[in-house]
């Protein structure tokens, strides 16, 4: 599906809820893609883009950033604590923050660094053992102690079970971002990112749609 089709159903799930599609930023995943595949996306005119490491973020991305004026990266995966000022450094949004460690981490960074990307606290919204994120009855706690922290938090992120309806994970966290003030709600992928764009979804993840099937070798 090509970019162009992708954005024209953006559109459509947002008319249909009464939202203005500017209002939703379209995350083209680009996690273990072809250089080539990316490059071809950068020349459509897209320029928001997630990644799921910091390394190959960092392989990756400070070479394109030479090319293209107006990337903003997004990383959207697992972040160790001894990655964090790399991936600081690198990211304009961390969709990941997901424990005190980590925020305690990127506090003393944004301190010493005098920079913080904006960033989403992640919600564990079906409470899965082997998903990272913040359980949905301790985020309200987590997100005032980021917030004590000078942490730029302007939303909240989750990823569904994938047996599961994804509606009643996205309601849930757009529940919990309303009663904290938070405007951002990073939700929804590929197969599901309509329904989430009718639930409230600022910012949709959203990979092989566009680049294809990836290949993991």
């Amino acid at each position: 599906m090509s970019l162009s089709e992708i954005a024209t159903r953006v559109a459509a799930a947002a008319a249909r809820a009464g939202r203005d599609a500017a209002e939703i930023e379209l995350i083209a995943v680009s996690k273990v893609q072809p250089d080539a595949r990316v490059q071809k996306v950068l020349e459509s005119g897209h320029r928001s883009f997630g990644e799921n490491k910091v390394q190959e973020a960092a392989g990756k991305w400070p070479g394109f950033r030479a090319q293209f004026d107006g990337i903003t990266l997004h990383l959207i995966g697992p972040l160790q604590t001894n990655k964090t000022r790399q991936a600081m450094q690198l990211a304009d949004v961390i969709h990941t923050l997901d424990r005190p460690k980590l925020a305690n981490t990127m506090a003393r960074i944004a301190q010493e660094e005098g920079a913080c990307p904006d960033l989403f606290v992640q919600v564990n919204t079906g409470e899965e053992d082997q998903k990272a994120g913040v359980l949905p009855a301790e985020a309200d706690a987590f997100i005032a102690d980021c917030q004590a922290l000078d942490l730029p938090v302007k939303g909240l992120m989750c990823i569904p079970p994938v047996d599961e309806e994804p509606s009643l994970h996205f309601a849930l966290l757009a529940k919990i971002a309303a009663r904290n003030g938070l405007s951002g709600l990073s939700m929804g992928m590929s197969a599901d990112f309509e329904s989430a764009i009718a639930l409230g979804a600022t910012h949709i993840r959203v990979g092989s749609a566009i680049f294809g099937a990836r290949d993991y070798g």
